[in-house]
């Protein structure tokens, strides 16, 4: 963990001194580094479910219910974060989300019985979803000239979480027990906040939210006219099915691995750390084209990648042909730095956050729905179909990215 962290600082030292990105590099190791736990932490739910059904006796439905949960907490916390970023500052709701992510594993890891384990967990969603619509506020902000490099790297960043963190869970969970695969990253957190109140001003915006008419009319007539910009209605079209698609197979890719392609679960940890390692490779690429080449190649090249991997996997069996089309599905990464920079970079500075905030709350609360959907057809033993289905809601965004962008 501590060597990964220093990594992820050297790497995005480097990054900004060598004048890839001109801007605070404090500031975005900060940022890089609290979304590293904040979303590999989430990640590793899917890595030591085996040991959380064995721990509390559920299924595959309840552990797609337990995951629907914490993403869709995660999604709905999203507009009070934005809110608040928008309120209170988007520096001090980076602190926030880490003080009371520290509280909430602590509870997840204490957790004795399976309603504390669920409570636990949604408490832990709404808590890093704090962070979620802020960080891309603070960076497109901070950054304004090379907005798609800098969210590019902070989410390569992120990557280097989702990586490292399940594995080192999983060895924790194996040597000794789940509660400290959990456990070790509420020292984390704590340092993470530390980290941040240091690193980032409290309020990036220049414009106070909260100046104006703020009435409830007013401020959905602002953000109506807001997200109605551009391209906005396409590309949240578009975010939804890569939501859908993503939270799926996140959710399920180790144990799918598993019980349909019959890999040992370390292969399947490895291979599940893979993906996650070659998006810090992917998304700062990702984000550099869409600064040099634009918005509608970066994607379609990315996206049709990811569904050419995803339509071919319930195919093929055997180590080799599993790891390429992991690689290939890696792309997935590269979609989201240009949906999501586009969106944040585009709506008015007034209402940054709470815009951004409300938009992805509504695209992963739709996506939240799938681990659900996967885990009941992979009880009813329909594991190939379930992944096919991924496969069918992602083309359809293609096909919206296709004729509308």
């Amino acid at each position: 963990m501590a060597d990964s962290v220093r990594s992820v600082v050297a790497e995005l030292r480097a990054a900004v001194s060598d004048r890839w990105i001109d801007g605070p590099a404090t500031v975005l190791a900060a940022v890089g580094l609290g979304w590293a736990l904040s979303i590999g932490v989430r990640f590793v739910y899917p890595a030591l479910v085996p040991f959380l059904r064995a721990e509390f006796d559920f299924g595959l439905s309840a552990a797609g219910l337990l995951l629907s949960l914490l993403w869709g907490a995660y999604a709905a916390g999203h507009v009070p974060g934005g809110v608040l970023g928008d309120r209170v500052g988007e520096g001090n709701v980076l602190v926030i989300s880490a003080v009371v992510s520290t509280a909430a594993m602590a509870a997840v890891a204490a957790a004795t019985g399976l309603a504390v384990l669920f409570a636990a967990t949604i408490a832990f969603g709404l808590a890093t979803a704090l962070y979620g619509p802020t960080r891309f506020t603070v960076l497109t902000d901070l950054f304004p000239d090379d907005s798609g490099s800098a969210v590019g790297l902070t989410m390569a960043a992120g990557n280097v979480g989702n990586a490292a963190l399940p594995v080192a869970a999983t060895a924790a969970a194996g040597a000794l027990t789940w509660r400290v695969g959990f456990g070790a990253f509420v020292p984390c957190f704590a340092v993470a906040a530390v980290g941040l109140r240091a690193a980032v001003p409290s309020r990036t915006s220049e414009t106070d939210a909260t100046v104006g008419d703020g009435s409830v009319r007013a401020t959905l007539g602002r953000l109506r006219a807001g997200i109605s910009g551009g391209a906005i209605p396409t590309i949240v079209a578009v975010q939804v099915s890569l939501s859908f698609l993503i939270q799926g197979f996140a959710s399920f890719y180790p144990v799918y691995l598993t019980e349909a392609k019959g890999l040992s679960p370390a292969t399947a940890a490895t291979l599940f750390g893979a993906f996650f390692a070659l998006g810090a490779i992917v998304q700062p690429t990702a984000g550099a084209f869409m600064d040099r080449i634009g918005l509608r190649r970066t994607l379609l090249g990315c996206f049709a990648a990811c569904l050419a991997a995803l339509w071919g996997l319930p195919f093929v069996d055997g180590l080799v042909p599993i790891a390429a089309l992991t690689a290939l599905f890696a792309a997935w990464n590269g979609t989201i730095v240009v949906t999501q920079t586009y969106v944040a970079d585009t709506l008015p500075t007034e209402m940054q956050g709470t815009g951004f905030g409300l938009l992805k709350a509504g695209w992963m609360l739709l996506g939240a729905t799938s681990p659900l959907v996967v885990g009941v057809m992979a009880d009813t033993g329909l594991f190939d179909e379930a992944f096919l289905l991924l496969g069918a809601v992602g083309s359809v965004g293609l096909t919206i990215a296709v004729l509308k962008l």
